[in-house]
């Protein structure tokens, strides 16, 4: 009797134990870790099938699983680092563990691990964008004029102006896109905020990077744009835009927004318009009362 109670309090406390997991998205990755003898794998796909075997497996019997990406050029270094053997399977859990702290990791939810992986590599993206957007600003330094700070004078004005577009959109969803292009690399953000009964609401993480990638735009005078598209139950979709510049956005008309939408920008050929679309002149967003911003 005693022993079948230890066996149950135990299989109890095992349901309250948080488990990580590091998945090798790609062939790519996979093909890297072959390399190590204790990773028994030899196929990708079937990998993959015994990955999602265990999370359904630990989800059925009340336990939580956190999902992380694992970067097996990421696993050399830092086992180099700490002095590790990297062909352990000790080593490989430690690094997760402490990945699933630091980097992208998303909790299993029993959807398909093929779209958990997206969404997975997808918050990888957002943080690298972000990651290298903070390092842009600042790398910027300050004045040379004033000694003012460039890369925080250029975010509190892009923080501005979110919050500008914000309260000047019409009702309704929002999903808006900023894109900085200038090399090496094009930066990409996108923000949602959602009408709700006690206001808007938005992700906190989503509005930094966003704001980031927008006080970059700013910042370099690199070519960029913003757009967004606003959705209301029962209407067309209506989307305005705007171009970046080092003082502020230009707002586009709305023969402009449609041209912006409806041609390819690789071949520069037309795309048929959407259908229940509204291209629509967009607000000047110029501040009457700019603030404390750098301007010159």
């Amino acid at each position: 009797m005693a022993y079948t109670d230890h066996r149950t309090l135990r299989r109890v406390l095992r349901r309250e134990i948080v488990g990580t997991i590091g998945v090798l998205t790609d062939e790519h990755d996979f093909r890297a870790m072959r390399r190590y003898d204790s990773f028994v794998f030899d196929d990708h796909a079937t990998y993959l099938k015994h990955v999602e075997a265990v999370l359904r497996t630990r989800a059925l019997q009340g336990s939580h699983t956190t999902v992380a990406l694992f970067d097996p050029e990421e696993y050399a270094d830092w086992c180099a680092q700490h002095g590790l053997d990297p062909d352990s399977h000790l080593s490989r859990t430690r690094f997760t563990a402490e990945r699933a702290a630091t980097g992208p990791a998303v909790p299993y939810d029993g959807r398909p691990l093929s779209d958990l992986m997206t969404t997975l590599v997808d918050e990888a993206v957002r943080r690298a964008t972000w990651e290298y957007a903070t390092m842009l600003l600042a790398r910027l330094g300050p004045c040379a004029s004033c000694g003012e700070d460039l890369g925080h004078a250029a975010f509190a004005r892009a923080s501005r102006l979110v919050s500008r577009i914000l309260d000047s959109a019409p009702p309704g969803d929002r999903h808006l896109v900023c894109s900085v292009s200038g090399p090496p690399e094009s930066l990409v953000a996108v923000l949602h905020a959602d009408d709700t009964d006690d206001g808007v609401r938005i992700d906190e993480t989503e509005a930094l990077e966003f704001t980031t990638v927008l006080a970059v735009g700013l910042a370099t005078a690199g070519p960029g744009g913003l757009v967004m598209r606003t959705s209301t139950p029962g209407e067309p979709d209506r989307i305005h835009g705007w171009r970046i510049r080092s003082h502020g956005l230009i707002p586009l008309t709305a023969g402009e927004v449609f041209d912006a939408y409806c041609t390819d920008t690789e071949t520069g050929e037309i795309i048929p318009p959407e259908s229940n679309v509204d291209y629509c002149a967009s607000p000047d967003l110029t501040d009457a009362d700019p603030g404390p911003d750098h301007n010159h």
